[in-house]
């Protein structure tokens, strides 16, 4: 199925590519949340003519992002769990507690946005997390997993 993208999206392309996708992605995913549209004639003379307030918005959220990123990066979290003698936590410490420690500091951030290439925190210490506010802004925080004793 050929789509119109409506803004960018990894590794597909930017806002304006017109791109070929299975019909499953582009039903399912693309569509519904509006990232992209059908391609044709008339959606794409539809998207020319609103492609300037489409980039305009575009760049506001880019900007956006990269005010919140200078803010957050190097930003330190702390998490209390309960760990047992060794440094080893009951549990772990997921991308959901995360962005609630996060939101709680005043920077909302959702648990999609939280980057944890490794899984799940298991380990009492600093762990370096990345998140990514926009397709194109990814900062680092720390994540300092503090340990309770049961």
């Amino acid at each position: 199925m050929q789509v119109i993208l409506l803004e960018k999206v990894v590794n597909l392309g930017n806002l304006g590519d017109v791109v070929k996708v299975k019909d499953g992605y582009a039903r399912n995913f693309l569509i519904p949340q509006r990232k992209a549209r059908r391609a044709t004639q008339t959606a794409v003379a539809e998207f020319e003519a609103k492609r300037a307030e489409l980039e305009k918005a575009a760049a506001e959220k880019l900007a956006a992002a990269q005010a919140q990123g200078e803010k957050l990066s190097g930003m330190t979290v702390q998490i209390a769990q309960k760990a047992g003698v060794d440094g080893r936590l009951f549990g772990s410490v997921t991308n959901a507690d995360i962005a609630a420690a996060v939101t709680k500091q005043g920077f909302p951030v959702e648990k999609a946005q939280i980057r944890m290439p490794q899984g799940p925190l298991k380990t009492v210490g600093d762990h370096p997390i990345s998140v990514a506010l926009h397709t194109d802004v990814v900062t680092e925080i720390t994540v300092s997993v503090l340990g309770e004793q049961a």
